[in-house]
This record gives C-alpha cells, sequence and structure tokens, in this order.
C-alpha cells in the first residue's frame, strides 16, 4: 500500500503524494544497479515496478547469451583486447556509433561485471577461478561470459534481486507522466492499486527497457512497451535512432503462438550450430564472411530473404552436432521440448523476433539527459554504443556500466538540487490504439523490412488514433506503444537507406550522407 504524506490539499488535491531524492522506473539490471548506486551514495530511492513481482518479468530475465567483457589482460583468451571489443562494436553499428562513447562503456566493463559478482553472481568457469567464454555473431573473439549455460540473464536478475532487498521497490506502480519545471525534473506522476499519485523527486531515472511489444512477435516480456521513451517523448526529451529495432534472426517458431515467445540465443551458432532452409541449404553462405556469425542484422536479413524466395514459414537452426547440448543450453532445450521439438535429434525451427531497441533516449555515457534530473539507462536509452546495430550480448554489459553511473550521478544532482515539489498539469489525453491493433500494423509495415509506402500507410493508421485519458496501466501501455510507433515510423521513413538493422525495400544500399543519427520529431501527443 501507498501511504500518502498529504492529500486533499496543495498542488494535487485527491492525489497521494511522496518524497523521494532518487525515483527509479524499471526494475532490470539498468534500474536495479542506478538504484543500488544511488542508495549507496546516500540518497533516499523509490523504484517503481509495473508489475507484482521481480521474478521473470523483465527482459533482462529472459537474457540467455551473456555479457560482453574483455578480461583483465593475464586472464584474456584468444588475443583479446578492449582496442578489440571496440572493433567489433564499431563495425556491427555501421558507422553511427559514438566511438569514444563505445570505448568508455567497453573499458568499464570488467570493473563493473566484477560489482555484480561482488553482489552475489556466480558465472559459469572453466576452471577453478576463471570464467567459460564463448563467442557469439558479430564477436571476433571469443569473450562471453555467461551463467547456468544459457541462462545468464537470470542469474543478473537473481543476484540484482538479492541486493535490492535494501530498496524501496513499489509493486503495480505505473509512471504515466514525468513531471517538470522549466528547467528541470520535478517528479512523477504514479498510477497504483491507491490510485493516480505524484512523487516529488529533483531525479528520475528511466530504465523501462525496450519496445518489443510493437510487433506481435518479440523475445520482450509483456511490460516492454516503450515506456521510457513515450514519456520522453510527451516531456519534449530528445530521442535518437529509434528506426534501429534490432530483429533477433533466430527466435523458435510456433505458428499457434502470439506474444512473447523464447529466442534461442547466438551462442549456439557460437558452438557449431548451422542455419539452414527446408531444403537443408546454409541460408548465410555467401552472404556475409562471418557466415552465421555475422551480425544480426545480417542473419536475420538473410533468413527474412530465403522465407520471402521460398514462401516457407521459417528456416531451421541445425545443433545436432553440439556434443553435450543439453548440459551446455538447458534454457533452449526446455523451450524446445515445451513446443515439442527435441534439438538434439532435430533442426529448430526459427524465425527473427523483435528483440532489441538500438535507439532511445538520447544520454551520455553517464546517463543524463538533456533535461537537468533525467537521467535513463539500458535498452531505453541511446548513449552511442549501439549504433545501427547491436552487437551480440552488449547489452547486460552496457546497463551494468551506465546503470551504476546513471544512479551515481543521479545521486549527486539530488543532493545539489535539494527537495522540490511538482505543480500539477492540465490532464493530458493521449493518442492510443488497442495493443493487437497496433502490432499488426506494424508487423505488416515495419519489421525486418520496410519501404515508404507501407510506412505511410503505417503512419496514417497512427494518426487516426482516438484520444484517450491514462485511467489504467493497459490505457498508459497502448499510448505508449502509439506514440513510440509513430516516432518509429517518422524515423524509419527519414532513414531513405538501408544500414545495420534498418532495412528499405526502396532504399537497398547505404547512404554515406546518412551516417548520422535522426533525432526523432513527432508531436507528443
Amino acid at each position: 500500500m501507498t501511504r500518502p504524506v498529504a492529500c486533499g490539499s496543495g498542488p494535487w488535491p485527491g492525489h497521494w503524494q511522496q518524497r523521494a531524492d532518487v525515483v527509479v522506473i524499471g526494475t532490470g539490471v539498468a534500474g536495479l544497479v542506478a538504484a543500488l548506486a544511488a542508495h549507496r551514495h546516500g540518497q533516499k530511492v523509490m523504484v517503481l515496478s509495473k508489475t507484482d513481482q521481480l521474478w521473470g518479468t523483465t527482459a533482462t530475465y529472459f537474457a540467455q547469451g551473456g555479457i560482453a567483457v574483455v578480461l583483465p589482460e593475464a586472464l584474456r583468451e584468444d588475443g583479446d583486447s578492449i582496442e578489440a571489443h571496440v572493433s567489433d562494436t564499431l563495425a556491427a553499428g555501421a558507422g553511427l556509433c559514438d566511438p569514444e562513447a563505445v570505448r568508455s562503456i567497453v573499458a568499464d566493463g570488467h570493473r563493473a561485471v566484477s560489482e555484480l559478482v561482488g553482489a552475489g553472481a556466480r558465472f559459469d568457469e572453466s576452471a577453478a577461478g576463471r570464467w567459460s567464454l564463448t563467442r557469439e555473431g558479430g564477436h571476433s573473439r571469443r569473450r562471453i561470459i555467461h551463467a547456468g549455460g544459457d541462462a545468464t540473464g537470470a542469474e543478473v536478475q537473481r543476484a540484482l534481486n538479492g541486493a535490492a532487498s535494501v530498496l524501496d521497490i513499489r509493486h503495480n506502480h505505473t509512471a504515466i507522466e514525468l513531471l517538470c519545471d522549466d528547467e528541470a525534473v520535478t517528479g512523477v506522476l504514479v498510477l497504483s492499486d491507491d490510485g493516480p499519485g505524484v512523487v516529488h523527486a529533483p531525479s528520475v531515472i528511466l530504465a523501462t527497457g525496450g519496445l518489443g511489444h510493437l510487433y506481435s512477435a518479440t523475445t520482450n516480456p509483456a511490460g516492454s512497451t516503450s515506456d521510457g521513451v513515450a514519456l520522453a517523448i510527451w516531456a519534449g526529451v530528445p530521442v535518437a535512432d529509434l528506426e534501429f529495432v534490432q530483429f533477433h534472426p533466430t527466435m523458435l517458431f510456433d505458428r499457434n503462438a502470439g506474444g512473447r515467445r523464447p529466442l534461442i540465443t547466438e551462442a549456439v551458432r557460437g558452438e557449431g550450430a548451422v542455419l539452414v532452409d527446408s531444403r537443408g541449404d546454409s541460408v548465410t553462405e555467401g552472404v556475409h564472411p562471418l557466415g552465421d556469425l555475422a551480425p544480426r542484422d545480417v542473419v536475420a536479413g538473410a533468413i527474412h530473404a530465403r522465407l520471402e524466395e521460398t514462401g516457407d514459414e521459417c528456416v531451421y537452426l541445425d545443433a545436432r552436432g553440439i556434443g553435450n547440448f543439453t548440459a551446455r543450453f538447458p534454457t533452449v532445450t526446455a523451450a524446445c521440448r515445451a513446443a515439442g521439438i527435441d534439438p538434439t535429434v532435430e533442426p529448430i525451427p526459427v524465425v527473427p523476433g523483435a528483440h532489441y531497441s538500438c535507439g532511445g533516449v538520447i544520454t551520455d555515457v553517464h546517463g543524463r539527459t538533456e533535461m537537468a534530473g533525467l537521467f535513463a539507462a539500458g535498452e531505453v536509452a541511446c548513449t552511442g554504443m549501439h549504433g545501427a546495430n547491436r552487437l551480440a550480448s552488449n547489452s547486460l554489459l552496457e546497463g551494468l556500466v551506465v546503470g551504476g553511473r546513471a544512479g551515481k550521478a543521479a545521486a549527486a544532482h539530488a543532493l545539489a538540487a535539494g527537495p522540490v515539489t511538482a505543480q500539477r498539469p492540465e490532464p493530458a489525453p493521449r493518442r492510443a490504439l488497442r495493443r493487437a491493433d497496433l502490432q499488426r500494423a506494424m508487423s505488416r509495415y515495419a519489421s525486418v523490412m520496410r519501404d515508404g509506402t507501407g510506412l505511410g500507410v503505417l503512419a496514417k493508421e497512427l494518426d487516426c488514433a482516438p484520444h484517450r485519458i491514462l485511467r489504467s496501466r493497459t490505457d498508459f501501455e497502448d499510448a505508449a506503444l502509439t506514440t513510440t510507433a509513430g516516432a518509429v515510423a517518422a524515423a524509419a521513413s527519414a532513414r531513405t537507406e538501408s544500414r545495420g538493422c534498418h532495412h528499405r525495400r526502396d532504399y537497398p544500399t547505404t547512404d554515406p550522407a546518412l551516417a548520422r543519427s535522426l533525432v526523432a520529431a513527432v508531436a507528443c501527443c
């Protein structure tokens, strides 16, 4: 229960009110790392979660592959280095990464992972005291640490949930609007089981995750509804690179299932599995020098092209040559068997699925946005790390590094700013399509392949969305998805080229003049 500190008086009559120094919206890796960092720096931290539990509700929990991290020099394998990891990241980002941001985050990776180990995380070892390393698409070296074979995200979430026992976590609290004066954040408008209320706070950290539920089929959990991007847009805070939605090449195909579907981790290909079509022909041969371990946009594009060519519903990942598959990939094995597939004796049917947003709320490498007191970290943020296409297993890395930095920076800002009082704005109805209708439109017109005609149709459908007062979590999520879909459509229309994970049928080549981020220009309602 939320216990109001003042009701029926002041600037928020009829609303419960609370105060905090730092409000964190989200409970995945970036959110909890940020909250713990702010707490360690002596600030009163409140964490808002849309759900009634921490376990099994975040994208972090479902992450399989691992964390890309360069080990200290004495422990490195395969000739790895910070510069090699930076180079791989820049190559995957197709000319849009910020090299200095990439270098800053990559160089801080081992420290951040070590801090996570200090919080209780345990990673698989090849020998006592030596982490087991694997390789994934786009990486030139084996540098991916993992836990439980293919359950890295679950281990990260477990460790952080344990550490978060010291935090004030408010469940079933949906942040529906950022509150600000002319210069800075002053709090958050929230829906809870006790009705609407406000948390007055000088620092707010967006750690809301991604936007996978813009699409009918995604690897993301149900709460990945682009909340932070929409909150930022409504507050007039810049977002960028939203056209770069990464589709994981190998999502488990099930023609009878919708919503979140299991992914088949890239590490399966890293250990030798091959992609073939229904005739047994390689999907990626001749497409890229790295073949099945090419960057995700290349592999997803190759699969999409092969499916258009053959008319098949899926391609296949043949992992039968991997020894001890069940022990190495228990999560994948369980997901396959739940769908009636035994990956040790038959190929796994796969298709690309909406997986990760490479863009988001524009920040620096400490999570600072253009608005004083507003920070963002994790998938919701655009730090310059990912550019036009995220390199595999760089997401947990970025969440750990930037999450911690954002928490520290938010604590410092709150200490300097002191207490604030949010003023009540006029209620703002938002355009909101029903989720299922929006997903059908996005899946048809803004999926792996796009073109100007389809994007124009999509924009018209979104423009016709009715306005809705946000009285529930469903209202808010529908509105957030609709606003973000409009931003994605606008960005995809403006980027008249194919680059990274953005593919235009009508502009199949890369335009050097567009080697820059595009800040979304959309109406805030």
